[in-house]
């Protein structure tokens, strides 16, 4: 096994050279270290990350605490996190999240050197308990004064859903979104989403239609076929989300329902699987917040200042949506591929 003895030995410098080197001192020659470097490459040295941890104070080991990370808009935003964490040489470790207090059990004296929050907003007291390790925490898709972080305006991505069914000439809109009460992990888009959708409504003297039920494309899909088997079924319907909104579709194809031509369907996030489906979305950067979100992260880590930035949506609009009476003027009916067909269920 190569030891850091013999890597000395052979680039002719001292063990505490080749230390320096290892920690990044700024300490070392230039042409010293590119020695010393192509040493440890031919040798294939690869320090004990135990050791440098208790050298440098360091574990280059970076965490990322996400709910539901199966999700494709999680998996999108770690990919963001990925790539930049990897290319600055640190290791990533995953927390999932299976209950309601995440941070209770989470101790990152030791064994992180900061730690990434994806839609989950930390407790003071875990905050403290962080500040007092010495360990930064950043947060993607949450917001706290205390925090750096990357975040969208939820309520004016509602707005942007609801203002493109009334443009297109819906008057009977209906919101599959999230339980609000107790909701898990302290969970707020939805309902941030709903109200700005809520609000474009009422700006033009109407009244959304608001059904809520676990986050899920099953639950959603239960919720969208009651909603087309009432006597006022909505023309339009706005889901909080695209795995949501995937649901709706799956219930229209259910029960007859032609989209565009009978109904029209835009979720929100802008997955992969969106782009497949043709599905109409109000699309949110996930993987560059990730990316983001792991610049802030690093950068806290050299001790940068809190950082709040804020991510542009926009609409994209595709085959779900049109006008109602779409259906009426014309004799064949816009198709787009089985969402069955593209992606197992969730």
């Amino acid at each position: 096994m190569t030891t850091i003895a013999r890597v000395a030995q052979a680039a002719g410098v001292g063990v505490g050279t080749v230390s320096r080197v290892l920690n990044g001192s700024s300490s070392v020659s230039e042409a010293t270290r590119l020695r010393v470097l192509e040493v440890i490459a031919e040798l294939g040295y690869e320090p004990n990350a135990a050791a440098r941890a208790l050298s440098t104070g360091r574990t280059r080991t970076l965490g990322v605490l996400a709910p539901f990370f199966t999700q494709p808009s999680v998996v999108e935003r770690l990919r963001g996190v990925s790539r930049m964490v990897a290319d600055a040489g640190y290791h990533l470790v995953l927390f999932d999240v299976e209950h309601a207090d995440p941070f209770g059990e989470l101790t990152a004296a030791g064994r992180l050197d900061g730690l990434l929050c994806v839609s989950l907003l930390p407790p003071d007291a875990a905050l403290e308990r962080f500040a007092a390790a010495g360990v930064p925490v950043v947060l993607v898709d949450a917001e706290h004064p205390r925090l750096s972080g990357v975040s969208i305006d939820d309520v004016d991505g509602g707005r942007i859903a609801a203002e493109h069914l009334l443009g297109l000439g819906h008057r009977r809109i209906a919101y599959i979104g999230d339980d609000e009460q107790g909701a898990p992990f302290g969970f707020t888009s939805s309902a941030r989403r709903r109200l700005g959708a809520a609000a474009a409504l009422r700006a033009a003297g109407l009244e959304l239609t608001v059904r809520l039920g676990p986050h899920g494309r099953e639950q959603a899909r239960s919720l969208a076929a009651a909603l087309l088997a009432s006597a006022e079924a909505p023309t339009a319907i706005f889901a909080a989300s695209d795995s949501q909104a995937l649901g709706v579709l799956e219930a229209a194809e259910t029960a007859g329902v032609s989209v565009p031509g009978d109904l029209s369907v835009i979720g929100f996030d802008d997955i992969e699987v969106a782009r497949y489906v043709g599905l109409t979305t109000v699309a949110q950067p996930l993987e560059e917040s990730g990316v983001r979100g792991a610049r802030l992260l690093l950068g806290a880590l050299e001790g940068s200042p809190l950082s709040a930035q804020r991510l542009k949506l926009r609409l994209v609009a595709r085959a779900t949506t049109a006008d109602p009476y779409h259906a009426a003027r014309t004799t064949r009916v816009a198709r787009h591929p089985r969402t069955s067909d593209i992606v197992g269920h969730t």
